[in-house]
């Protein structure tokens, strides 16, 4: 922003700002070192944005990090090809927030134990969900590496 890039200003600090807010919600303490990986990011593109040729840092573009237009070219059909888990997706996440929302009043309806493993899977759902994620992330970025290296050779 000090350089008069509002936009990707504004990304870096919802970037890092939503990685507090996810860490802190989901009780994902150790995501919390992602914020100096886009600390130091940000830091580091200011400082060859500074000594870039003025007529190179001319050409450049303000642009949001993050944008659904940036998703969606880089796999126009994702949402019809991932309908399925998108939606279970969906339901899960629905069924979490319920629950969050109504496990108070159903304490005396259901047997004391029944409640405490339910309410206790309930707490570590969103951690498991999001460590499948980060798995099934690397494991993408790995294959799509190996493929990359095929290609070239």
């Amino acid at each position: 922003m000090f350089m008069g890039f509002m936009k990707m200003g504004i990304s870096f600090m919802s970037a890092f700002f939503f990685i507090i807010f996810l860490s802190t919600w989901l009780k994902i303490g150790p995501l919390l070192f992602v914020l100096p990986l886009i600390w130091f990011y940000s830091f580091f593109d200011c400082i060859n944005k500074r000594y870039m040729p003025d007529e190179e840092f001319q050409k450049l573009e303000d642009k949001y990090l993050f944008s659904i237009d940036n998703f969606t070219k880089f796999d126009k059909d994702m949402f019809k090809k991932r309908r399925l888990v998108i939606g279970i997706l969906v339901i899960l996440l629905g069924i979490y927030l319920i629950w969050n929302n109504v496990s108070n009043m159903l304490y005396g309806y259901i047997d004391s134990k029944i409640y405490n493993i339910i309410n206790n899977l309930a707490q570590i759902a969103p951690q498991i969900i999001i460590g499948v994620i980060i798995i099934i992330v690397g494991i993408k970025l790995i294959a799509g590496k190996k493929r990359e290296d095929k290609m070239n050779d």
